[in-house]
């Protein structure tokens, strides 16, 4: 999929409130503070980048792909600056930014422990991580047998897995969400998110936070 493609599907109906359910749940469990730093991991198009620069934070975006980069720079739209960089690999000294958020990009390295350690090295106070679940409705539709479309080769959570990965890496404080239970975003999808309690473990977008031991 093109960054041109990849973006413009969170301009249709159902891509803006995909879009906007996962923000406000990684932002809700992030509790960010006007001014304070975020690195975005794995930032694509910086879809998520750019909602988090424009609320206040000083945004840097990394990622591997320079296609993706090169359209975030172009759109960006609250000062926030985007990288080229590998996520198991960060260009960064230790503890250089308050918050550090990564939206499925795990589900896409086969590395991820070594990833996630990288985050929790950069990251001063807390991080969250948007990944998929796959104990959910949309995992049988689009993930099985290697997946389908834009979620081809991505790995599907379970809460086991990311509770082993999670201590591995010594996070404290571990809070998780979940969203997205029907994904079909029509109106009763919309009408099954908001009665759904967030810690029903069938969304297919977990949201999961930490800190990271002083």
């Amino acid at each position: 999929m093109s960054p041109d493609d990849y973006d413009a599907w969170y301009r249709t109906s159902r891509g803006a409130w995909i879009g906007d359910t996962e923000f406000s749940l990684l932002g809700g469990l992030l509790a960010p503070r006007r001014g304070e730093s975020l690195l975005d991991v794995g930032c694509g198009t910086g879809y998520f980048s750019r909602r988090f620069a424009g609320a206040a934070l000083a945004v840097t975006g990394i990622d591997a792909d320079p296609g993706m980069i090169e359209f975030a720079r172009t759109h960006a739209a609250a000062g926030e600056r985007y990288l080229p960089g590998d996520a198991r690999r960060l260009p960064f000294p230790d503890r250089s930014f308050d918050l550090t958020v990564s939206v499925t990009a795990l589900c896409f390295i086969s590395e991820e422990v070594a990833a996630l350690g990288e985050i929790a090295r950069v990251t001063r106070r807390r991080f969250a991580l948007g990944l998929l679940n796959r104990h959910s409705l949309l995992y049988l539709q689009k993930g099985r047998d290697g997946g389908s479309g834009a979620y081809r080769g991505a790995h599907w959570h379970t809460d086991g897995e990311l509770r082993e990965l999670l201590a591995q890496a010594g996070i404290q404080r571990v809070a998780s969400h979940y969203a997205i239970f029907v994904p079909a975003g029509g109106g009763i999808s919309r009408l099954i998110e908001n009665v759904i309690p967030r810690s029903l473990p069938l969304g297919a977008f977990i949201a999961v936070a930490g800190e990271v031991p002083a």
